[in-house]
């Protein structure tokens, strides 16, 4: 049976809001097993990306691009574009991200990597490849005010989470610039179920020489650690994934990367509600700052931020 226009759209809120809010989620899952359950983030780093790029690849095989999978291999300049971006781009801003959450919480890193727009809209001003301008402006504020109030709660002098936090969260936002930049050219050529998956499997693969997936004490993996894992892997990484890109064929871009701001609502919401940390008002101040910042971003943008 044909969906109706209003029908598709529905099915596009439902996926992309699904899809957020598994990231947003997902973070504070990590941090769940970091502070809870004592698993170190190396090894969670390594073995997240492995086991999602290989479900990611083994998803895009089930589709009629299938033949994808094995061309990122064909030409040395496109394997070194792919290896350059799985360990630069992804490795750098999963392995950043997930630090942050280690050393802070989910809600921090998760808010700090989303001035990535902002940094990238700075570095194209100063390459002389976009114009300042009000809006340009306008975020860079938002980004100032929503940063010092998420940061310090509103105290001049002190701060309100761990500064390892906060330079693991910024160090996210710069790699999540470059992982964005870096990405355009790749998903122009291949479905970003390749340049995900391949992503994840390389940058899994080069983690695995800092923290190989098989050194673990065995009895930190407990039933309750197992489940997290696998909500981590599954929901937060594959299904999150999959929603976000499948709400692409009922919406716009502009509409799927304004609604994927639910991610960090998820992120703050299951933080406070489930773990129950701390979390000022001026903290939320600071949180409305940001998701402000990220739907003025989406006015007459062409196409989203990729995750």
């Amino acid at each position: 049976m044909r969906l109706t226009a209003p029908t598709s759209k529905w099915k596009g809120f439902i996926l992309v809001l699904t899809g957020a809010s598994c990231w947003g989620i997902g973070g504070t899952v990590a941090q769940k097993l970091f502070q809870m359950q004592h698993i170190d983030v190396n090894w969670y780093v390594t073995v997240r990306l492995l086991c999602a790029g290989i479900l990611l690849l083994l998803l895009q095989s089930l589709t009629g691009q299938r033949s994808q999978i094995v061309e990122v291999w064909k030409t040395t300049q496109t394997a070194l574009s792919f290896i350059l971006f799985g360990l630069v781009g992804m490795l750098a801003v999963q392995y950043t991200y997930m630090a942050s959450i280690d050393h802070g919480n989910a809600a921090v890193a998760t808010l700090l990597q989303y001035l990535s727009p902002v940094m990238i809209m700075i570095y194209m001003v100063l390459r002389k490849q976009s114009r300042l301008t009000a809006k340009l402006m306008t975020c860079a504020v938002l980004a100032l005010a929503g940063c010092f109030l998420l940061l310090t709660n509103g105290s001049l002098t002190q701060l309100s989470v761990s500064q390892p936090a906060i330079i693991w969260g910024l160090l996210s936002g710069v790699s999540a610039a470059f992982y964005t930049l870096y990405a355009v050219k790749l998903l122009k050529t291949f479905d970003s179920l390749v340049v995900v998956g391949w992503a994840m499997v390389i940058g899994g693969l080069g983690m695995s020489f800092v923290h190989a997936p098989w050194k673990i004490d065995l009895t930190l993996l407990t039933p309750v650690t197992c489940g997290y894992l696998l909500f981590s892997i599954l929901i937060g990484t594959l299904l999150a994934f999959w929603f976000y890109i499948a709400s692409l064929n009922y919406l716009t871009p502009q509409e799927t990367s304004l609604l994927g701001s639910a991610e960090p609502l998820a992120a703050v919401g299951t933080m406070v509600l489930w773990l129950h940390e701390p979390f000022g008002v001026y903290q939320w101040l600071g949180t409305g700052c940001i998701i402000v910042l990220i739907i003025v971003l989406q006015i007459k943008r062409s196409s989203p931020i990729s995750e």
